[in-house]
């Protein structure tokens, strides 16, 4: 097994940020052979979710989540800026972690699908995301 650690700033917005560059980049320095890539965000405020990026999904997937877990003051959890409750509500309904199937060193995505960070805390700017790579 070989895994890294890529650091992600995400700043002060709501964000869904595309990994596949970076994925890629992990898994070419590798044997380029078939395996499962299992990627996690060691994060209670952050999930992974495979989605198509730059075509609007990605800004409608933040905005299903404002709708699903609005920023107020109903959350239990209140701590951080207002509305916190709501990002440790999110690993919940996208996962701090995924396993994709790598087959000659590349992920093995449909054509338009991306892995992705997803990140609504905006008081957390930079996230770490842990790649590893089990060659099968």
């Amino acid at each position: 097994m070989r895994s890294d650690v890529i650091e992600i700033r995400t700043g002060d917005r709501e964000a869904v940020v595309d990994l596949t560059a970076q994925i890629d980049a992990f898994l070419a320095a590798g044997d380029g052979g078939d395996g499962l890539l299992h990627v996690w965000v060691p994060h209670a405020t952050a999930g992974i979710a495979v989605i198509e990026t730059g075509a609007g999904s990605d800004t409608d997937l933040l905005a299903a989540l404002r709708d699903l877990l609005p920023a107020d003051d109903r959350w239990g959890h209140r701590h951080g800026s207002a509305g916190h409750g709501r990002d440790h509500v999110l690993p919940g309904i996208v996962a701090p972690s995924m396993t994709v199937p790598v087959l000659g060193g590349r992920p093995a995505l449909g054509t338009w699908q991306s892995v992705c960070l997803v990140d609504t805390n905006t008081d957390n700017p930079v996230r770490s995301v842990r790649l590893s790579f089990l060659a099968g």
